[in-house]
């Protein structure tokens, strides 16, 4: 059941989002989402105690979106890459109603000398990487979790930067970026650890040459 408090935090996410699609991110003022809403800067820092954390709830948003969705039942008979695929997908999707905003939210942690906020902004990278696999159910230990939660972070930021300068129906090529780069990804895990043949070589080869994406 979804309390009071929570509404009012999403309300705050919700208009300070609101504001940045109207202005841009760097715009963004918490006196102003005070008074859009009418409520005071204290009833704000209850929730939020920087303009950072409103980019984590944001994101927090699209991981929920994710986690519920891996909870059907067609879900269950995915592969393993089709699971990946559908959950980077879902998340992206979560945050396409606002992508602009999204983009700038991003931009804004990479400007230069923001390392207080880059730091942490790793540590969320992480914590979304970390959900994937367990809603995938990934179930890889020691050494392989390590290299299967790197090929992971990997493509998903890949994927992430990808989609920031997409402007196809439904992210379509996108969704194809992604493909090509979780199968290549879980083909270097079988070779590794043992399951790929010789031939699927050229196989994987010609679906990720560029001209195969045109």
């Amino acid at each position: 059941m979804i309390t009071e408090s929570e509404n009012i935090r999403d309300d705050i996410v919700n208009t300070a989002v609101a504001i940045a699609a109207r202005t841009s991110w760097e715009a963004v003022r918490f006196y102003d989402i005070a008074a859009e809403m009418n409520i005071s800067l204290d009833e704000i820092r209850n929730y939020f105690r920087e303009k950072e954390e409103l980019v984590d709830a944001w994101f927090d948003r699209a991981d929920g979106i994710m986690l519920r969705e891996a909870k059907t039942a067609d879900f269950s008979i995915l592969t393993p890459q089709q699971r990946i695929h559908d959950l980077i997908m879902i998340w992206l999707d979560a945050l396409a109603v606002q992508r602009k905003v999204t983009c700038q939210m991003i931009l804004a942690k990479l400007e230069p000398g923001h390392i207080h906020i880059q730091m942490p902004a790793v540590m969320r990278i992480s914590r979304t990487v970390q959900w994937i696999r367990e809603a995938a159910q990934r179930d890889a230990t020691f050494l392989r979790r390590a290299l299967e939660e790197s090929a992971l972070t990997t493509v998903y930021l890949m994927t992430f930067f990808f989609w920031m300068r997409d402007e196809t129906p439904a992210s379509k090529r996108t969704r194809q970026f992604l493909s090509r780069n979780l199968e290549l990804a879980m083909w270097l895990g079988e070779t590794v650890y043992g399951g790929a043949k010789p031939s699927a070589i050229l196989t994987l080869v010609s679906r990720i040459s560029p001209s195969s994406s045109r």
